[in-house]
């Protein structure tokens, strides 16, 4: 399902991460069903600590699948995970949202986040 964002991945590389992801007690990977189709949507948020602005929550991944947008199902899964950041003692819930993904950037608006700021993404393969 990540596909739909431009990570194509196979079901064993996800299977690997989840594997790895789910024991971590700061990260939560959560899904939505709808039935009959089954999983329809996930998100993932990770607690951080950053010397600079201290504790918080951050949505590092939120997909849903194109048929199923519109129908609630993004809005519940952040719902989720800003339950699971408060009970955490988390007072600041933080997300990422690509530049060129328009349509998200409404979505968080009517969820209550505020645009911080504007960046540059930069990489750096390692050997």
């Amino acid at each position: 399902m990540s596909g739909i964002l431009g990570y194509p991945n196979s079901a064993v590389t996800i299977a690997d991460r989840l594997a790895r992801l789910l024991p971590r007690a700061r990260e939560v990977v959560l899904v939505a069903e709808l039935a009959p189709r089954g999983v329809v949507g996930w998100i993932h948020g990770a607690e951080q600590e950053l010397l600079d602005s201290g504790r918080r929550c951050e949505i590092t991944g939120l997909v849903v699948d194109p048929p199923a947008r519109g129908q609630g199902v993004g809005r519940r899964l952040v719902e989720a995970v800003e339950a699971w950041a408060a009970a955490r003692g988390l007072g600041l819930l933080t997300v990422r949202s690509n530049i060129v993904r328009v349509e998200s950037h409404p979505f968080y608006e009517r969820l209550g986040f505020v645009r911080a700021k504007t960046q540059h993404a930069y990489r750096k393969q390692l050997p």
